[in-house]
């Protein structure tokens, strides 16, 4: 069952196998959450969407439409939970540890503390850069620059048209240059 298309899954999940849904969690979840943490900028938040979106994604099954693929109808789900939270809770965690955790990035104990502390701030110019970005622009560009999709993988997962994702995606990088050199001139 590990290598059984999607479609499969699906159809023997929605007839009540459990394992199969899990086979499909198990297929997904690193991709969602690793996604999922760089639109949040929290490891814990990426957790709590995914697993929100899991189990929405279980009771609504019998509803996917195999037109598109899956992870594109689960992503769509994650992000209406994120914006959900968003909404009732402002997400924001501005410590360097959530964003460790989101990028991979972990600063070494031999590197000296000034270039430690360097290294800090500019991930949290950046952070801060990218946070101020309306979603509808970062959410193309995270997904192009950090998760490296291609555009056509954006625009099926966002169900937006190909030249909407170049534009925003082009738009978020114009505003990402702009709002870093304010606040480098800030400096």
């Amino acid at each position: 069952m590990d290598s059984a298309p999607d479609d499969s899954l699906i159809s023997e999940a929605v007839a009540g196998n459990d394992r199969a849904y899990e086979q499909l969690v198990f297929r997904y979840q690193d991709r969602l959450i690793h996604s999922l943490e760089h639109t949040t900028g929290s490891r814990e938040d990426a957790l709590e969407i995914a697993q929100q979106a899991f189990i929405q994604a279980w009771r609504k099954l019998d509803t996917f439409r195999q037109e598109s693929q899956f992870y594109s109808w689960l992503y769509r789900i994650a992000r209406n939970v994120a914006v959900s939270r968003s909404r009732k809770n402002r997400l924001n965690s501005n410590s360097l540890e959530a964003y460790s955790d989101a990028t991979g990035f972990e600063a070494t104990s031999n590197a000296a503390p000034s270039d430690r502390i360097e290294r800090s701030e500019q991930i949290n110019s950046v952070r801060s850069a990218l946070s101020q970005i309306p979603e509808d622009f970062r959410q193309p560009l995270v997904l192009k620059e950090i998760d490296g999709l291609s555009y056509e993988e954006i625009s099926q997962l966002l169900d937006i048209p190909m030249g909407t994702v170049r534009s925003r995606i082009y738009r978020a990088r114009q505003e990402l240059t702009e709002r870093l050199k304010r606040l480098l001139e800030d400096d």
